[in-house]
């Protein structure tokens, strides 16, 4: 296992709670959202310092991503809602109304023009971000949705579940087109296609051996297995990323860390530390050569890695 890909560049402490989210935008700015409801914005200078608080959910902030501009952000929160936030002005413009129990997961389309969100309530909804009106619901699982991801080109979404499947749909027609079952179907963490939509990598809730399989989509087989990290009772996030030439998964894990292994070798390149001890760390981002982490300790820590290079 190599130790010199990525090199520790900055730490945040004493956030003042659990970090739940993390997302890059495209010029490198950061957010986080945490468990009490607040979604922090960092700089994407040197200094990384603090450019702005959102404060406006009433319970906490499950995910958060960035429209592809980076002009906005969505925020899915515990109280249900999918909130839409202007970037530059700091300002609510949208809140999208429609799930019965926790916003759990969201995600903007590549065009800015959609927004998907998955829920406890088993639902998968599409939402028109101009008019704030919903285009479709999915009654997509038996179980919890854990994500939501939309392809390179937005014509499918991607969604996970408790009930250990993850599922395919047509934007336009809302059919689901594939469905993709572990042997042992544990829940489903979380999952995200690869850039190229071609893939999906998914992690997988399991006491005995937590894993994370790379799904090829046409087929719907599993190509790869990857193995190391810990994950028995919260979802974590994963997250895709390519440095010099190299392909790379990279994971949170509950044992302190986060994970990163090569895509295709499937050995793990690095274990990421975050904080001092081994408090869970369920929010990984990657954007560029960049690795941004954060962990559940009371405090909230979140850790910036990039590559040593």
């Amino acid at each position: 296992m190599g130790g010199d890909m990525f090199s520790s560049r900055h730490q945040y402490e004493s956030l003042s709670a659990p970090i739940s989210s993390l997302d890059y935008s495209l010029t490198g700015m950061l957010a986080a959202g945490n468990a009490e409801g607040i979604v922090t914005l960092f700089s994407a200078g040197d200094d990384r310092s603090v450019v702005g608080t959102l404060t406006e959910h009433e319970l906490g902030v499950c995910d958060v991503d960035f429209s592809k501009d980076g002009r906005y952000l969505a925020s899915a929160s515990d109280d249900t809602t999918v909130r839409v936030w202007d970037v530059e002005k700091q300002k609510r413009l949208l809140t999208l109304e429609g799930h019965s129990s926790y916003a759990f997961s969201t995600e903007f389309g590549p065009f800015g023009n959609m927004l998907v969100s998955g829920s406890f309530d088993e639902s998968v909804i599409l939402w028109d971000v101009r008019s704030g009106k919903q285009v479709r619901s999915l009654a997509a699982h038996s179980d919890p949705v854990s994500s939501v991801s939309l392809s390179h080109d937005g014509t499918l979404v991607l969604s996970s579940s408790y009930d250990g499947l993850c599922r395919v749909w047509d934007t336009s027609s809302g059919q689901c087109l594939k469905t993709l079952i572990d042997e042992e179907n544990p829940p489903v963490s979380s999952a995200v296609f690869t850039p190229n939509s071609e893939y999906v990598v998914a992690c997988y809730l399991d006491a005995q051996q937590p894993h994370i399989r790379l799904w090829h989509l046409l087929n719907g087989t599993t190509t790869k297995v990857y193995y190391g990290h810990k994950n028995e009772k919260y979802c974590i996030f994963v997250d895709f990323l390519e440095v010099g030439g190299k392909q790379l998964i990279v994971a949170g894990s509950e044992d302190g860390a986060a994970y990163v292994w090569d895509a295709n070798t499937k050995e793990i390149v690095q274990r990421l530390p975050v904080g001092e001890g081994d408090e869970p760390v369920l929010a990984v981002a990657a954007r560029g050569g960049s690795i941004a982490a954060g962990n559940l300790a009371k405090s909230g820590n979140i850790h910036l890695y990039s590559t040593s290079t």
